[in-house]
């Protein structure tokens, strides 16, 4: 079990964590990793992975339920999506674990930089809403879903995080969904991937189980405290947006610089 004072730094790192997403949506969970590597202070960049996609996983699945509530989980489509990118999920986690630890944070923080420039961008928000897999509109959409599944999957196994801002745009790409289904949709997949994430590092003891718990609780308060933040900001989410996406660019600089100049990564 962490002692106190790490227990706290989890606790309120899960915390930030659940506040951003209470308040942006999408990307919030990119910031476990730099979180429990450089606040909590996770020795191991492969163990902070391991344990971050437990929080993954679980946030998704939390938020998951509001939105098959409001009806914009098209479940057919986020069946197939989440099956095939399961199987990418599994071979990015095995291929990152056989990475230099300081090289794969140096690679996170490559992607923290191009999430943070993705999120600059305004997303359109039209769509078909009555979009379904259908064994009629199967040979269309399955080939397009499996395929975007299983790269986006991949992606996500080897950084453990979660994709949405991957699987957001793949989903509307592949099926024409609006932006609300799409969101609502892809939070299964994000959920699977995570999951599939967090059994591939159980399997080689990659995951702090107590840290993990303490994180997802944090996160857990952390985003009801953000849902209710962002009722009373709600007239100025996209300004919030736009200063997370240019927070997320800044610690990815800085964990590129760290990864990059490590001195296991200069070796």
């Amino acid at each position: 079990m962490p002692d106190i004072v790490t227990s706290i730094l989890t606790l309120v790192s899960g915390g930030v964590v659940g506040i951003v997403l209470g308040l942006v949506g999408g990307g919030g969970s990119i910031l476990a990793v730099p979180l429990l590597v450089y606040v909590v202070g996770v020795r191991s960049p492969h163990v902070a992975i391991g344990t971050s996609s437990v929080a993954v996983a679980a946030s998704a699945a939390g938020n998951l339920l509001s939105h098959w509530k409001n009806g914009n989980v098209k479940w057919g489509c986020a069946a197939v999506f989440a099956a095939a990118g399961v199987v990418g999920a599994f071979g990015g986690s095995t291929a990152a674990k056989a990475v230099d630890g300081q090289r794969l944070l140096a690679l996170f923080g490559l992607v923290m930089v191009v999430v943070g420039l993705l999120m600059l961008r305004s997303r359109s928000s039209e769509g078909d809403p009555d979009v379904r897999l259908t064994t009629e509109s199967a040979s269309k959409l399955a080939p397009l879903l499996v395929g975007v599944g299983f790269t986006v999957g991949l992606f996500s196994g080897f950084f453990g995080i979660g994709g949405g801002f991957l699987i957001v745009p793949g989903l509307m790409l592949a099926t024409g969904m609006p932006l609300s289904n799409a969101i609502g949709t892809s939070l299964f997949a994000v959920s699977a991937f995570g999951a599939a994430t967090a059994a591939s590092y159980a399997f080689s003891g990659l995951i702090d189980w107590p840290m993990a718990g303490l994180f997802v609780l944090g996160g857990l308060v952390g985003g009801v405290a953000g849902v209710q933040i962002g009722k009373v900001l709600g007239a100025r989410k996209r300004v919030l947006t736009l200063v997370f996406a240019s927070l997320v660019i800044l610690v990815g600089v800085y964990v590129v610089a760290k990864g990059f100049w490590h001195p296991s990564a200069a070796a």
